[in-house]
């Protein structure tokens, strides 16, 4: 059974009867987008020509890829351990930036702590790799916004009202949400860097961060499956979609009747976001120069 790219399998009604269009509506007044925003994208989604191409080189897509591995491995070594990366891990070109918000997470299961751990080991692990790949090519951590990033994240969404706050990390629950809400993003950001990859040796390092990446998001998304959150999944969904210009690509988990654990098209595969759609997500606005979790956008070469 082929699926849609809300993240329903065909033939099967969501409960809760969710207005994906209606979600959009709101995403897009909620972050203060109007029509025009809605429709800036264009042709600019698709994989960048030859000459857009040829214009980078492989230190900026990954340098692009490190800006994403920092927001990661500093939100779940807050969640896991209380703790953000080592000073020595986050100098660079560009500006270093602060982090705000975040802290340990009061885990109820052991399951789920040492589901936080071991990921935010391989971030951390992700974020020292790629620096000692680019050496001093490499760019600084941004400034990084780990607390009200999430609340506006979460009414852009639906999940909380106008008035409500959003805290990442009261409880288990909350921090596998939040969780939610970057890893399938990193999986189809290192997908759509792959055709623009060229040294084989780099390629392959991405294919191996890539799968790191798909397991985490996979992992995520089997333990919110376990737990329900079908509607919660979905509106978040629906929200980074909406950032996404005209295509309909995000999943989310599926219904109580049929799973969507694994999000690929009719082939089976995996999609691709291209660098303008990853910014989109994390800056919470589509088109914008920096913004949500980045205050002041990402450093390096590809930023906007």
């Amino acid at each position: 059974m082929s699926k849609k790219s809300d993240g329903q399998p065909r033939n099967v009604t969501p409960p809760g009867a969710i207005d994906l269009d209606a979600g959009r509506r709101a995403f897009f007044r909620n972050v203060g987008l109007g029509a025009v925003g809605a429709a800036v994208l264009g042709s600019s989604l698709g994989i960048p020509s030859e000459a857009q191409a040829q214009a980078i080189d492989d230190a900026d897509i990954l340098n692009f890829a490190l800006n994403l591995e920092y927001l990661e491995a500093e939100f779940y070594l807050r969640a896991a351990f209380g703790r953000g990366l080592r000073d020595n891990d986050v100098s660079g070109q560009g500006e270093l930036g602060p982090v705000s918000g975040g802290r340990r997470v009061n885990f109820a299961t052991r399951q789920v702590r040492n589901y936080a751990e071991e990921i935010a080991r391989d971030e951390e692990n992700h974020v020292q790799f790629l620096r000692s790949a680019l050496g001093g090519a490499r760019v600084a951590r941004p400034r990084i916004n780990l607390g009200t990033s999430f609340t506006a994240a979460a009414r852009a969404a639906g999940l909380i009202g106008p008035g409500q706050r959003f805290d990442a990390y009261a409880n288990e629950n909350n921090f596998l949400l939040a969780a939610f809400i970057f890893e399938d993003v990193g999986v189809t950001a290192y997908k759509g860097a792959a055709p623009l990859l060229q040294d084989k040796g780099t390629l392959e390092a991405a294919a191996g961060l890539l799968a790191v990446e798909a397991y985490h998001a996979g992992e995520i998304r089997t333990v919110l499956y376990a737990r329900g959150f079908f509607k919660q999944t979905f509106l978040i969904s629906a929200a980074r979609d909406s950032l996404d210009g005209p295509t309909d690509l995000d999943q989310g988990i599926g219904t109580a009747q049929e799973a969507n654990i694994v999000p690929t098209d009719e082939n089976g595969l995996a999609f691709s976001r291209t660098p303008r759609q990853v910014l989109n997500i994390v800056y919470l606005d589509e088109g914008a120069r920096e913004g949500g979790f980045f205050p002041n956008g990402v450093n390096g070469q590809i930023n906007q």
